[in-house]
């Protein structure tokens, strides 16, 4: 069993602890954390909903993300995935929600938002938690370490740590 599958299955047994579903609010990692969770037999019993909200639009349009804040902060801020997990939430009921917004590369990377650049928002009810990484690799080694600290943060949050420690 991978890595990414091993975390998901953690993250359901602590879910099912609480009788809580989770969604995801995704962009650069589209749709990653949700095929992990749905990896997992029986997951339909925590997964509520995944949301891959890839352009700015989708964002806004789906997850409610206020528009202003893509000329403000840009979408891969802190502002942006805390929306997107508020959105994820109201759209889907689910108590718990995660949301990542990076730069995965090769291209697209600036100064201030390197290549490798992911901020990822974790929430239970109205608590949220957001966290600026910076991954080492390609494309698809940014979009598997998002995942994985995306499915990492939730276990902790679930399991009643602080998800941005440790």
């Amino acid at each position: 069993m991978s890595t990414l599958t091993e975390l998901a299955a953690q993250l359901g047994h602590a879910l099912q602890q609480h009788s809580a579903q989770v969604t995801t609010a995704e962009s650069c990692t589209g749709g990653g954390i949700a095929e992990a969770i749905t990896r997992v037999a029986g997951s339909s019993a925590w997964f509520e909903a995944g949301f891959v909200t890839y352009s700015n639009r989708q964002k806004s349009s789906q997850l409610c993300v206020p528009e202003h804040l893509f000329s403000e902060v840009g979408a891969v801020s802190r502002e942006v995935v805390e929306a997107m997990t508020r959105g994820a939430q109201a759209a889907s009921g689910a108590r718990y929600a995660v949301a990542v917004s990076g730069v995965a590369g090769p291209g697209g990377g600036s100064p201030e938002k390197p290549v490798g650049t992911v901020w990822l928002a974790w929430a239970c009810d109205d608590e949220r938690y957001s966290r600026r990484f910076q991954f080492d690799g390609d494309r698809q080694a940014v979009r598997e370490q998002s995942v994985k600290a995306a499915l990492v943060g939730l276990i902790r949050l679930a399991t009643g740590e602080n998800p941005i420690e440790g």
